[in-house]
């Protein structure tokens, strides 16, 4: 079995070799390819990769390239990392929203237009050369915005599913509140990426008892501190939402707070030095702890689960994924990405197929049919470009909702993006 990983130089992918290393029984790699056109950091990482595959007695082999096209060919599936305009971008995403009063967030709000803009047609470049190259793999999406991504790498034909790490660690958080094995703890996830809500906690599968109201009256507390928002939001709400849904419910409170501290670029970019000097020590054979501060955790985890069950092999059949509505909320396009669980192993290799989920409240399916519905236009600027396009898809966020706003954001992103975009 060959992978290979486009932005393999990424400072993420020790925590995916050390995945593949431990889980090598579920996702037996014989060839694993990095693929980055960073070449210092590419052979940095490589290294590494290969010292963690020896430290824990994996046979398999671990190259490294700049030529995308020989990375890719016969591969069996390729996973997708990239942050095109790196972190330096990620910082303008996180400032100039800010000037106008709204969230800085590299997914969500102006800042996730932007990056979206930004990945859409170099994503889709990257899929047709993988097509023609290894027509059979599988696209694994990592790269943000996953659901946008997503739904571009669908529309196109290509055999691609989108990946989050929001909902494993959330079940790896609840199973331990709850003295429970991991796999026993199954969750009625149900959204859009990076705007879901937990609406049940299941023991041992779908059709379990509900743990849920017994986990939030004896850790409510716990599970509102991590997703930073008040214990009495949740007792309200009867669910728990993704922590990406701190920027709607409290975004005044996030704007004035990201107005007075570093932004969580100048934070990542500074670990990520921090990261490749502990990468270049030859000594090094593990991931280190400061790599779960980076972000990310358990995304091997999920990596492998997900190309196991793509490719045949281990993996949970049941898993959460982004991939096409068809149905699963009725008051969505089948067209539509969503983020549910999905019966993974579809018979005849057709990917994913949602599992049939809860009623979704209107207080949270209003929210949904909104961020879809930007979306669409979201997908529609990156598509073909042009600044009324960007501007509609501000105005449509329910974030932002208002015509100078949107005035103001569409100059702002378009001025701080012209290198990435050849149509502003």
């Amino acid at each position: 079995m060959k992978l290979a990983v486009v932005g393999g130089g990424s400072t993420y992918t020790p925590e995916l070799i050390d995945g593949f290393a431990r889980l090598r029984d579920t996702l037996p790699v014989e060839e694993l390819v990095l693929i980055d056109p960073a070449t210092e950091r590419l052979e940095l990482i490589g290294a590494l990769a290969r010292r963690i595959f020896a430290r824990q007695d994996h046979a398999g082999l671990v190259t490294t390239t700049t030529d995308l096209d020989a990375g890719v060919a016969g591969a069996d599936a390729v996973l997708l990392q990239l942050r095109v305009g790196g972190q330096a971008a990620r910082l303008q995403d996180e400032t100039w929203p800010l000037e106008c009063g709204c969230v800085g967030q590299e997914t969500t709000g102006a800042g996730g237009l932007a990056k979206a803009l930004r990945t859409v047609p170099v994503v889709l470049d990257i899929a047709e050369r993988v097509r023609r190259a290894s027509p059979d793999a599988w696209i694994i999406d990592f790269t943000n915005p996953v659901g946008i991504v997503t739904r571009a790498l669908l529309r196109a034909g290509h055999k691609a599913v989108g990946l989050c790490n929001v909902a494993i660690g959330l079940q790896r958080k609840f199973a331990a509140l709850l003295d429970l094995a991991p796999s026993d703890v199954h969750l009625d996830h149900v959204g859009l990426n990076h705007l879901t809500w937990e609406l049940g906690v299941r023991r041992g599968g779908p059709d379990g008892e509900d743990l849920l109201p017994g986990l939030l009256a004896a850790h409510g507390e716990a599970v509102a501190s991590d997703l930073r928002l008040p214990r009495a939001v949740l007792d309200r709400l009867g669910v728990v939402p993704s922590y990406y849904l701190r920027y709607f419910y409290s975004h005044d409170e996030v704007v004035r707070e990201l107005g007075t501290k570093p932004s969580r670029a100048a934070e990542v970019a500074a670990m990520e030095r921090e990261l490749l000097a502990l990468y270049a020590d030859p000594a090094l054979d593990e991931k280190p702890a400061l790599l779960a501060k980076r972000g990310g955790a358990f995304y091997s985890e999920a990596a492998v689960d997900l190309a196991a069950a793509l490719l045949g092999g281990g993996g949970t059949d049941v898993q959460v994924v982004n991939t096409y509505n068809n149905g699963a909320l009725p008051f969505l396009p089948d067209d539509a990405v969503v983020e549910v669980q999905a019966r993974v192993r579809a018979t005849g290799g057709s990917g994913p197929v949602p599992l049939p989920v809860p009623r979704l409240d209107p207080l949270f399916a209003g929210l949904v049919s909104h961020v879809t519905a930007y979306e669409d236009l979201a997908l529609d600027a990156a598509l073909r470009g042009g600044r009324e396009r960007v501007f509609k898809a501000l105005l449509a966020h329910p974030l932002i909702g208002q015509y100078d706003l949107a005035e103001g954001l569409t100059d702002r992103l378009l001025a701080h993006n012209k290198e990435h975009l050849p149509w502003a």
